[in-house]
């Protein structure tokens, strides 16, 4: 087959139009842990035609790069590379995955109830760097904020003039209440339909009034006392809340799941794929991003679906909101296009 070099990197004659390409591109900004993470789950399930990968250090994402590009081969046909800014013109869709972690910014104490909130002020300072940048070349893009804390920054992003953002919000927390549920029950996760909704955070809410198995209610699954079920639900609620401690506990970053749910969210959006997920958007209703089961396509959310709760669940939702919307008081109302070239 024929190639060209282009740009640094090849190309082969015949390739899909520049309209079909831009459709099927995606940005990677940052290649810390996180950001490696997403970009090779993201080669891994195929949904991209072009992936750029920007990084502060260029020479970090050209060796990143050329280290997945052997194995690119083996998945289905992506062009990736690493650029500027300027090469993110056309994506239609960027993760931003730069910033403090947990690790490095303290936010590993179980005991602290600020959680990944603690990182906000710090991930604000890099977010102000990077927003700009993006908005020159990509101001339509669908933006998807890894970083933590994701929904806080969700809506700094919205606060600088872009309007299709989104954060990963509950995704990741709702499959690992649905694997812990599993593992208990002694299921296939698959079996299992759970959802966490609000914050990413501490205050995150476990909607156990709508968990099932298979269609059942998940207590008449346990056919257990009311004490063995609150024990049940406690124990799940601690492995689900801190999982992300116990694996930088292990592994320093938490990386791979959160790589994986990335993806997805990509494929679902580039392919229009309308799939309902509990994902991250700007709520009206609670004036934050939070995380609802939302139909999500081409251009980000499309419609939020709020389900039935008990009286406690709504509850623990309004103080969810609330918290984010203490944590969003540090924000600014600056908006990129306010920014002077």
């Amino acid at each position: 087959m024929s190639e060209a070099v282009n740009n640094g990197h090849y190309q082969a004659f015949g390739q899909p139009s520049a309209s079909v390409r831009s459709a099927l591109k995606i940005g990677v900004i940052g290649a810390g842990a996180v950001g490696c993470a997403c970009l090779l789950s993201t080669v891994m399930r195929g949904c991209a035609r072009e992936i750029v990968l920007v990084n502060r250090n260029r020479k970090r994402a050209k060796g990143v790069v050329s280290d997945m590009q052997y194995g690119t081969a083996l998945s289905p046909t992506t062009d990736l590379y690493d650029g500027e800014y300027a090469d993110l013109k056309g994506a239609a869709l960027v993760m931003i995955t730069a910033g403090v972690n947990e690790k490095a910014g303290g936010a590993t104490d179980r005991t602290d109830p600020a959680g990944r909130l603690k990182l906000l002020d710090a991930n604000i300072g890099v977010y102000e760097e990077i927003l700009p940048e993006i908005f020159k070349v990509a101001p339509d893009t669908v933006v998807l904020v890894v970083t933590d804390p994701p929904d806080p920054l969700a809506d700094l992003v919205l606060r600088r003039g872009f309007s299709r953002v989104l954060s990963t919000g509950t995704y990741l927390d709702s499959l690992r209440f649905r694997f812990h549920l599993a593992r208990k029950l002694n299921v296939d996760p698959k079996s299992v339909d759970a959802q966490v909704l609000g914050e990413h955070g501490t205050s995150e809410v476990f909607l156990w009034s709508s968990v099932r198995v298979a269609g059942v209610p998940v207590h008449d699954v346990l056919q257990g006392t009311e004490s063995r079920q609150a024990d049940f639900q406690q124990s799940i609620e601690r492995a689900v809340r801190y999982a992300n401690i116990a694996i930088i506990e292990g592994n320093l970053a938490s990386q791979y799941g959160i790589g994986m749910v990335s993806a997805r969210i990509a494929e679902i959006v580039l392919r229009d794929e309308r799939a309902v997920v509990p994902i991250g958007s700007h709520n009206s209703r609670y004036g934050v991003t939070l995380s609802l089961p939302s139909v999500l396509g081409r251009d980000g959310v499309a419609q939020i679906l709020e389900p039935a709760m008990s009286k406690d669940e709504r509850q623990a939702l309004e103080r969810s909101a609330e918290t984010l919307r203490n944590a969003n008081s540090r924000l600014t109302p600056r908006s990129c296009t306010d920014i002077k070239p």
